[in-house]
């Protein structure tokens, strides 16, 4: 272990200063090497220069049983431009040297454990990360992870959804740190026309059970979206829209513009609610 260590402490000032400002925070989400991994780098530092709070940098994984078909997309295109766990860590590296602001990693389980732990919470905080989401993580088998994840700074985020039973949530909600990051409602990820009342639900009973920020995320598209949701949670967390952007884009340039207009609205979104 070379002692260095993660970001946790700036991603719990981060949402404590959101708080303080009476606003939800906006959490953008991007995969790492999409459309490339400079590109990829560009469009994260991008979005927390133009209203992001905190970035979380997807992991691209061949089945993202979470992911929509516009985050799916997005992976296949970082896959088959050979995207490592090392450009992932990169993409942290930049956009929090750049932007001082906290970024995490989202991945699927597989990857890290297949890289090992340890290996990847020491290069993860060396990156300046601030921690980990891991949805497909089960907080029984996640012993190993969170004790590297506890000596080297960073914070383990698990994902809780409507169909979680309260004993279920309190379990889960004591074992995370950073925020507790609540799915809006049952499915995949992908932009929709209403978040609805589940969420607002699901937040009510995590706060039931932790004291941690709650974020919700997928379905927010739009700052009419962003204003409903940030009345009710401490955070406000969009992927697909984002990356819908990119898709949309003849050249990185235009895909930039894209992501930074849609960060600008739907931080203007989180101050409404």
């Amino acid at each position: 272990m070379s002692g260095t260590t993660g970001n946790i402490a700036l991603l719990e000032r981060t949402l404590a200063q959101a708080k303080a400002e009476n606003r939800a925070a906006l959490v953008g989400y991007l995969p790492a090497g999409f459309p490339t991994v400079e590109g990829g780098a560009a469009a994260c530092t991008a979005l927390l220069e133009s209203g992001c709070d905190i970035v979380e940098v997807g992991l691209p994984h061949s089945d993202p049983v979470m992911d929509g078909p516009v985050i799916q997309t997005a992976d296949t295109i970082a896959l088959r431009g050979g995207v490592r766990i090392a450009d992932v860590i990169e993409t942290v590296r930049q956009a929090h040297t750049a932007t001082g602001k906290p970024v995490l990693v989202m991945t699927y389980w597989n990857p890290v454990d297949r890289y090992g732990a340890e290996r990847f919470a020491e290069e993860l905080a060396a990156a300046g990360g601030a921690g980990c989401i891991l949805p497909d993580l089960p907080v029984e088998e996640s012993d190993g992870w969170r004790k590297a994840a506890e000596r080297t700074g960073l914070a383990t985020v698990f994902v809780v959804a409507p169909s979680s039973r309260d004993e279920r949530l309190a379990t889960i909600t004591a074992a995370g740190s950073g925020f507790v990051y609540a799915a809006s409602l049952m499915g995949v990820t992908g932009t929709r026309e209403s978040v609805g009342n589940e969420a607002r639900e699901l937040v009510t009973r995590v706060r039931a059970t932790t004291p941690l920020p709650v974020c919700v995320g997928l379905g927010v598209s739009n700052p009419e979206q962003a204003a409903e949701v940030a009345e009710f949670a401490d955070g406000v967390i969009v992927g697909s829209a984002f990356v819908k952007r990119l898709l949309a884009a003849d050249t990185l340039e235009a895909g930039l513009d894209g992501v930074r207009e849609l960060a600008a609205s739907l931080a203007e979104g989180v101050r409404r609610g």
